[in-house]
Protein backbone atom coordinates (compact mmCIF):
# COMPACT_ATOMS: atom_id res chain seq x y z
CA UNK A 1 0.00 0.00 0.00
CA UNK A 2 1.43 3.37 -1.01
CA UNK A 3 2.20 6.10 1.50
CA UNK A 4 -0.58 8.27 0.09
CA UNK A 5 -3.20 5.51 0.37
CA UNK A 6 -2.07 4.76 3.93
CA UNK A 7 -2.37 8.45 4.88
CA UNK A 8 -5.78 8.85 3.29
CA UNK A 9 -7.18 5.72 4.92
CA UNK A 10 -5.89 6.96 8.27
CA UNK A 11 -7.47 10.38 7.74
CA UNK A 12 -10.72 8.74 6.71
CA UNK A 13 -10.77 6.61 9.84
CA UNK A 14 -10.27 9.71 11.96
CA UNK A 15 -13.37 11.18 10.35
CA UNK A 16 -15.21 7.89 10.89
CA UNK A 17 -14.39 8.00 14.59
CA UNK A 18 -15.46 11.63 14.85
CA UNK A 19 -18.82 10.91 13.18
CA UNK A 20 -19.57 7.53 14.73
CA UNK A 21 -19.34 5.76 11.40
CA UNK A 22 -18.83 2.00 11.42
CA UNK A 23 -18.55 1.43 7.68
CA UNK A 24 -17.91 3.42 4.51
CA UNK A 25 -18.91 1.82 1.20
CA UNK A 26 -17.47 3.32 -1.98
CA UNK A 27 -18.26 2.41 -5.58
CA UNK A 28 -15.97 2.83 -8.61
CA UNK A 29 -15.60 6.53 -9.29
CA UNK A 30 -13.95 9.69 -8.05
CA UNK A 31 -14.32 8.89 -4.33
CA UNK A 32 -12.43 5.64 -4.85
CA UNK A 33 -9.89 7.46 -7.01
CA UNK A 34 -9.22 9.86 -4.14
CA UNK A 35 -8.67 7.06 -1.62
CA UNK A 36 -6.77 4.56 -3.76
CA UNK A 37 -5.56 6.41 -6.84
CA UNK A 38 -7.59 4.16 -9.16
CA UNK A 39 -10.94 2.48 -9.59
CA UNK A 40 -11.91 -0.75 -11.35
CA UNK A 41 -13.91 -0.64 -14.55
CA UNK A 42 -17.36 0.70 -13.62
CA UNK A 43 -20.19 -1.39 -14.99
CA UNK A 44 -23.33 -3.12 -13.72
CA UNK A 45 -21.38 -5.73 -11.71
CA UNK A 46 -21.36 -4.74 -8.01
CA UNK A 47 -17.93 -3.57 -6.89
CA UNK A 48 -17.43 -1.94 -3.49
CA UNK A 49 -14.52 -0.75 -1.40
CA UNK A 50 -15.59 -1.42 2.20
CA UNK A 51 -13.76 0.50 4.94
CA UNK A 52 -14.35 -0.34 8.61
CA UNK A 53 -12.63 1.22 11.64
CA UNK A 54 -9.76 -1.29 11.59
CA UNK A 55 -9.87 -3.19 8.30
CA UNK A 56 -10.82 -2.78 4.66
CA UNK A 57 -11.83 -5.14 1.85
CA UNK A 58 -13.13 -5.19 -1.71
CA UNK A 59 -16.24 -6.81 -3.09
CA UNK A 60 -14.75 -7.52 -6.51
CA UNK A 61 -16.15 -9.09 -9.69
CA UNK A 62 -13.86 -11.89 -10.89
CA UNK A 63 -13.83 -10.23 -14.28
CA UNK A 64 -11.99 -7.19 -12.86
CA UNK A 65 -9.88 -8.88 -10.20
CA UNK A 66 -6.70 -9.56 -12.14
CA UNK A 67 -6.37 -6.05 -13.55
CA UNK A 68 -7.26 -4.43 -10.23
CA UNK A 69 -4.72 -6.52 -8.32
CA UNK A 70 -1.98 -4.61 -10.13
CA UNK A 71 -3.19 -1.43 -8.38
CA UNK A 72 -3.92 -2.51 -4.80
CA UNK A 73 -3.10 -5.15 -2.20
CA UNK A 74 -6.43 -4.81 -0.37
CA UNK A 75 -8.12 -8.19 0.14
CA UNK A 76 -10.61 -9.17 -2.58
CA UNK A 77 -13.82 -11.09 -1.98
CA UNK A 78 -14.64 -12.11 -5.50
CA UNK A 79 -17.80 -13.25 -7.18
CA UNK A 80 -18.63 -14.51 -10.66
CA UNK A 81 -21.57 -13.96 -12.96
CA UNK A 82 -22.89 -17.49 -12.36
CA UNK A 83 -22.91 -17.15 -8.54
CA UNK A 84 -23.82 -13.53 -7.84
CA UNK A 85 -22.37 -11.10 -5.29
CA UNK A 86 -24.49 -11.74 -2.18
CA UNK A 87 -22.34 -14.41 -0.53
CA UNK A 88 -19.08 -12.61 -1.33
CA UNK A 89 -20.46 -9.40 0.16
CA UNK A 90 -21.41 -11.11 3.42
CA UNK A 91 -17.92 -12.65 3.58
CA UNK A 92 -16.31 -9.25 3.03
CA UNK A 93 -18.40 -7.59 5.74
CA UNK A 94 -17.60 -10.37 8.19
CA UNK A 95 -13.89 -10.24 7.37
CA UNK A 96 -13.64 -6.57 8.36
CA UNK A 97 -15.99 -6.93 11.36
CA UNK A 98 -18.35 -4.47 9.73
CA UNK A 99 -21.67 -6.03 10.67
CA UNK A 100 -20.95 -5.91 14.40
CA UNK A 101 -19.33 -2.49 14.14
CA UNK A 102 -22.32 -0.93 12.39
CA UNK A 103 -25.10 -2.39 14.55
CA UNK A 104 -25.42 0.83 16.64
CA UNK A 105 -23.34 2.94 14.28
CA UNK A 106 -23.62 4.65 10.96
CA UNK A 107 -23.08 3.30 7.46
CA UNK A 108 -21.78 5.90 5.01
CA UNK A 109 -22.82 5.33 1.40
CA UNK A 110 -21.07 6.79 -1.62
CA UNK A 111 -23.83 9.01 -3.01
CA UNK A 112 -22.45 8.57 -6.53
CA UNK A 113 -22.58 4.76 -6.60
CA UNK A 114 -25.23 2.86 -8.54
CA UNK A 115 -28.51 2.47 -6.67
CA UNK A 116 -28.48 -1.30 -7.12
CA UNK A 117 -25.05 -1.47 -5.44
CA UNK A 118 -26.41 0.50 -2.48
CA UNK A 119 -29.52 -1.67 -2.15
CA UNK A 120 -27.38 -4.82 -2.27
CA UNK A 121 -25.35 -3.53 0.67
CA UNK A 122 -28.38 -2.31 2.63
CA UNK A 123 -30.02 -5.73 2.30
CA UNK A 124 -26.90 -7.35 3.78
CA UNK A 125 -26.89 -5.15 6.90
CA UNK A 126 -29.10 -5.20 10.00
CA UNK A 127 -32.51 -3.69 9.36
CA UNK A 128 -32.02 -0.92 11.93
CA UNK A 129 -28.70 0.27 10.50
CA UNK A 130 -28.51 4.05 10.22
CA UNK A 131 -27.32 5.39 6.89
CA UNK A 132 -25.77 8.60 5.60
CA UNK A 133 -23.79 9.97 2.67
CA UNK A 134 -20.16 11.13 2.55
CA UNK A 135 -20.11 14.93 3.19
CA UNK A 136 -18.99 14.61 6.82
CA UNK A 137 -16.34 11.96 6.15
CA UNK A 138 -14.83 11.43 2.73
CA UNK A 139 -16.37 14.59 1.31
CA UNK A 140 -14.91 16.74 4.07
CA UNK A 141 -11.43 15.40 3.32
CA UNK A 142 -11.72 15.80 -0.44
CA UNK A 143 -12.64 19.47 -0.17
CA UNK A 144 -9.18 20.36 1.18
CA UNK A 145 -6.52 19.87 -1.50
CA UNK A 146 -2.95 18.86 -0.75
CA UNK A 147 0.11 20.21 -2.53
CA UNK A 148 0.16 17.46 -5.17
CA UNK A 149 -3.48 18.11 -6.06
CA UNK A 150 -2.79 21.85 -6.18
CA UNK A 151 0.12 21.36 -8.57
CA UNK A 152 -2.04 19.33 -10.98
CA UNK A 153 -4.86 21.85 -10.84
CA UNK A 154 -2.39 24.69 -11.42
CA UNK A 155 -0.87 22.85 -14.40
CA UNK A 156 -4.32 22.34 -15.92
CA UNK A 157 -5.19 25.99 -15.38
CA UNK A 158 -2.14 26.93 -17.42
CA UNK A 159 -3.21 24.63 -20.25
CA UNK A 160 -6.67 26.20 -20.22
CA UNK A 161 -5.14 29.69 -20.31
CA UNK A 162 -3.24 28.79 -23.46
CA UNK A 163 -6.35 27.27 -25.06
CA UNK A 164 -8.20 30.50 -24.31
CA UNK A 165 -5.42 32.58 -25.83
CA UNK A 166 -5.66 30.39 -28.95
CA UNK A 167 -9.38 31.14 -29.07
CA UNK A 168 -8.70 34.86 -28.73
CA UNK A 169 -6.18 34.80 -31.57
CA UNK A 170 -8.56 32.86 -33.82
CA UNK A 171 -12.08 34.17 -33.23
CA UNK A 172 -13.43 36.27 -36.10
CA UNK A 173 -16.59 37.11 -37.94
CA UNK A 174 -17.66 34.43 -40.40
CA UNK A 175 -16.58 31.37 -38.41
CA UNK A 176 -19.11 29.26 -36.52
CA UNK A 177 -19.22 28.57 -32.81
CA UNK A 178 -18.37 24.93 -33.55
CA UNK A 179 -15.35 25.90 -35.65
CA UNK A 180 -13.96 27.95 -32.77
CA UNK A 181 -14.70 25.09 -30.36
CA UNK A 182 -12.75 22.68 -32.58
CA UNK A 183 -9.71 24.97 -32.43
CA UNK A 184 -9.98 25.11 -28.63
CA UNK A 185 -10.25 21.31 -28.39
CA UNK A 186 -7.24 20.92 -30.62
CA UNK A 187 -5.19 23.17 -28.38
CA UNK A 188 -6.04 21.07 -25.32
CA UNK A 189 -5.13 17.90 -27.20
CA UNK A 190 -1.82 19.37 -28.37
CA UNK A 191 -0.75 19.60 -24.71
CA UNK A 192 -1.83 16.07 -23.84
CA UNK A 193 -5.05 17.17 -22.16
CA UNK A 194 -8.45 15.66 -22.93
CA UNK A 195 -11.00 18.35 -23.86
CA UNK A 196 -13.93 18.13 -21.44
CA UNK A 197 -16.34 20.89 -22.46
CA UNK A 198 -16.43 23.85 -24.82
CA UNK A 199 -19.20 26.40 -24.48
CA UNK A 200 -18.99 29.03 -27.21
CA UNK A 201 -22.00 31.34 -27.14
CA UNK A 202 -22.10 34.22 -29.61
CA UNK A 203 -24.54 37.12 -29.40
CA UNK A 204 -27.91 36.04 -28.04
CA UNK A 205 -26.64 32.49 -27.52
CA UNK A 206 -24.38 33.83 -24.79
CA UNK A 207 -27.47 34.61 -22.72
CA UNK A 208 -27.91 30.87 -22.15
CA UNK A 209 -25.36 29.98 -19.42
CA UNK A 210 -25.04 26.35 -20.60
CA UNK A 211 -25.53 27.01 -24.30
CA UNK A 212 -24.95 23.99 -26.52
CA UNK A 213 -22.27 25.20 -28.96
CA UNK A 214 -23.86 25.35 -32.40
CA UNK A 215 -23.29 26.12 -36.06
CA UNK A 216 -24.34 29.74 -35.57
CA UNK A 217 -22.03 32.07 -37.50
CA UNK A 218 -20.17 34.60 -35.36
CA UNK A 219 -20.95 38.09 -36.60
CA UNK A 220 -19.37 41.51 -36.28
CA UNK A 221 -20.54 43.13 -33.03
CA UNK A 222 -21.08 39.80 -31.25
CA UNK A 223 -20.05 39.33 -27.62
CA UNK A 224 -18.86 35.74 -27.29
CA UNK A 225 -18.88 33.72 -24.05
CA UNK A 226 -16.03 31.18 -24.07
CA UNK A 227 -16.24 28.64 -21.21
CA UNK A 228 -13.78 25.76 -21.61
CA UNK A 229 -12.04 23.01 -19.71
CA UNK A 230 -9.75 20.03 -20.20
CA UNK A 231 -8.29 17.23 -18.10
CA UNK A 232 -4.74 15.95 -17.65
CA UNK A 233 -3.23 13.62 -15.04
CA UNK A 234 -6.64 13.03 -13.52
CA UNK A 235 -7.55 16.66 -12.82
CA UNK A 236 -9.62 19.25 -14.73
CA UNK A 237 -9.60 22.92 -15.64
CA UNK A 238 -12.42 25.42 -16.03
CA UNK A 239 -12.24 29.04 -17.18
CA UNK A 240 -14.61 31.55 -18.76
CA UNK A 241 -13.59 34.70 -20.59
CA UNK A 242 -15.23 37.09 -23.03
CA UNK A 243 -14.39 38.09 -26.58
CA UNK A 244 -16.04 40.75 -28.72
CA UNK A 245 -15.73 40.82 -32.50
CA UNK A 246 -15.37 44.41 -33.66
CA UNK A 247 -17.40 47.11 -31.96
CA UNK A 248 -18.93 45.95 -28.64
CA UNK A 249 -22.74 45.92 -28.44
CA UNK A 250 -24.42 48.81 -26.68
CA UNK A 251 -24.04 48.62 -22.91
CA UNK A 252 -21.47 45.87 -23.02
CA UNK A 253 -18.67 47.76 -21.29
CA UNK A 254 -20.84 48.80 -18.35
CA UNK A 255 -22.14 45.29 -17.74
CA UNK A 256 -18.69 43.72 -18.09
CA UNK A 257 -17.50 46.16 -15.43
CA UNK A 258 -20.35 45.13 -13.10
CA UNK A 259 -19.51 41.45 -13.47
CA UNK A 260 -15.83 42.18 -12.83
CA UNK A 261 -16.76 44.07 -9.66
CA UNK A 262 -18.84 41.07 -8.59
CA UNK A 263 -15.82 38.80 -9.06
CA UNK A 264 -13.69 41.16 -6.99
CA UNK A 265 -16.32 41.29 -4.23
CA UNK A 266 -16.43 37.50 -4.06
CA UNK A 267 -12.63 37.29 -3.97
CA UNK A 268 -12.58 39.78 -1.10
CA UNK A 269 -15.26 37.88 0.83
CA UNK A 270 -13.67 34.44 0.43
CA UNK A 271 -11.67 33.79 3.59
CA UNK A 272 -11.21 30.79 5.88
CA UNK A 273 -14.05 30.71 8.40
CA UNK A 274 -16.55 32.44 6.10
CA UNK A 275 -19.67 30.57 5.00
CA UNK A 276 -19.97 29.85 1.29
CA UNK A 277 -23.29 31.71 1.14
CA UNK A 278 -21.51 34.91 2.21
CA UNK A 279 -19.29 34.72 -0.87
CA UNK A 280 -22.35 34.23 -3.07
CA UNK A 281 -24.03 37.18 -1.35
CA UNK A 282 -21.03 39.42 -1.99
CA UNK A 283 -21.08 38.76 -5.72
CA UNK A 284 -24.85 38.78 -6.00
CA UNK A 285 -25.12 42.03 -4.05
CA UNK A 286 -22.99 43.90 -6.58
CA UNK A 287 -25.11 42.71 -9.48
CA UNK A 288 -28.40 43.30 -7.68
CA UNK A 289 -27.40 46.80 -6.59
CA UNK A 290 -26.58 47.62 -10.21
CA UNK A 291 -30.11 46.61 -11.24
CA UNK A 292 -29.30 43.30 -12.91
CA UNK A 293 -30.15 40.85 -10.13
CA UNK A 294 -32.80 39.03 -12.18
CA UNK A 295 -30.19 38.33 -14.85
CA UNK A 296 -27.78 36.51 -12.53
CA UNK A 297 -29.47 33.12 -12.75
CA UNK A 298 -27.00 30.64 -11.21
CA UNK A 299 -24.77 30.13 -8.19
CA UNK A 300 -21.51 32.01 -7.80
CA UNK A 301 -19.33 28.90 -7.90
CA UNK A 302 -18.62 25.21 -7.49
CA UNK A 303 -15.79 23.21 -6.03
CA UNK A 304 -13.27 21.49 -8.28
CA UNK A 305 -10.85 18.62 -7.77
CA UNK A 306 -10.94 15.14 -9.27
CA UNK A 307 -14.44 16.11 -10.41
CA UNK A 308 -15.07 19.26 -12.39
CA UNK A 309 -18.03 20.00 -10.11
CA UNK A 310 -17.78 18.91 -6.48
CA UNK A 311 -18.20 20.49 -3.02
CA UNK A 312 -17.99 23.17 -1.82
CA UNK A 313 -20.80 24.83 -3.75
CA UNK A 314 -20.89 28.62 -3.52
CA UNK A 315 -24.64 29.15 -3.35
CA UNK A 316 -27.05 31.53 -1.65
CA UNK A 317 -28.02 28.83 0.87
CA UNK A 318 -24.76 26.95 1.50
CA UNK A 319 -23.78 26.78 5.17
CA UNK A 320 -20.39 25.22 4.33
CA UNK A 321 -17.65 26.98 6.24
CA UNK A 322 -14.74 27.65 3.90
CA UNK A 323 -11.36 26.28 4.93
CA UNK A 324 -7.80 26.74 3.77
CA UNK A 325 -7.03 24.40 0.88
CA UNK A 326 -10.52 24.38 -0.61
CA UNK A 327 -10.69 24.89 -4.38
CA UNK A 328 -13.71 26.45 -6.05
CA UNK A 329 -14.80 28.67 -8.90
CA UNK A 330 -15.93 32.28 -8.72
CA UNK A 331 -18.10 32.91 -11.79
CA UNK A 332 -20.84 35.51 -11.55
CA UNK A 333 -22.66 36.42 -14.74
CA UNK A 334 -25.29 38.65 -16.28
CA UNK A 335 -27.41 37.30 -19.15
CA UNK A 336 -29.52 39.69 -21.22
CA UNK A 337 -32.05 37.66 -23.25
CA UNK A 338 -31.74 38.13 -26.99
CA UNK A 339 -28.62 40.28 -26.69
CA UNK A 340 -25.60 38.76 -24.94
CA UNK A 341 -24.30 37.17 -21.77
CA UNK A 342 -21.20 37.96 -19.72
CA UNK A 343 -19.59 35.46 -17.37
CA UNK A 344 -16.12 35.76 -15.86
CA UNK A 345 -14.79 32.63 -14.16
CA UNK A 346 -11.64 31.86 -12.23
CA UNK A 347 -10.72 28.83 -10.13
CA UNK A 348 -9.19 29.69 -6.77
CA UNK A 349 -7.55 27.83 -3.92
CA UNK A 350 -8.21 29.31 -0.51
CA UNK A 351 -5.10 30.29 1.41
CA UNK A 352 -4.78 31.62 4.96
CA UNK A 353 -4.98 35.22 3.72
CA UNK A 354 -7.52 34.67 0.96
CA UNK A 355 -7.92 33.14 -2.49
CA UNK A 356 -5.10 32.39 -4.93
CA UNK A 357 -6.29 32.45 -8.55
CA UNK A 358 -4.95 29.47 -10.52
CA UNK A 359 -5.20 31.20 -13.90
CA UNK A 360 -2.77 33.90 -14.96
CA UNK A 361 -5.06 35.25 -17.69
CA UNK A 362 -6.62 38.71 -17.11
CA UNK A 363 -10.41 38.93 -17.12
CA UNK A 364 -10.42 41.85 -19.57
CA UNK A 365 -12.57 41.41 -22.67
CA UNK A 366 -10.59 40.47 -25.80
CA UNK A 367 -11.49 42.68 -28.75
CA UNK A 368 -11.02 40.76 -31.98
CA UNK A 369 -10.81 42.37 -35.39
CA UNK A 370 -14.02 42.05 -37.36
Amino acid sequence: MSEQVTKRLAALRERMAATGSGLIAIGPGSHMDWVLGFHPHPDERPCLLLIAPAKEAFLMPVLNAEGSRECTDIAFHTWADDTGPEAALKEALAAIDAIDATAPGLVVLDETMRTDFALLLIDALPADTRKSFTPETLGALRMRKDSAEYQKLKMNAGIADRAMLKAFSTVKAGMTELELADIIKGNFSSEGASPQFWIVGAGGNGAFPHHATSDRVIEEGDAVVIDIGGRKQGFPSDITRMAVVGQPPEGYGQIHSIVEKAVQAALKAARPGVKAKEVDAAARGVITDAGYGEYFVHRTGHGMGIDGHEPPYITATSETVLEEGMVFSIEPGIYIPGRFGIRLEDIVILREDGPEILSSLPRDVHIAKA
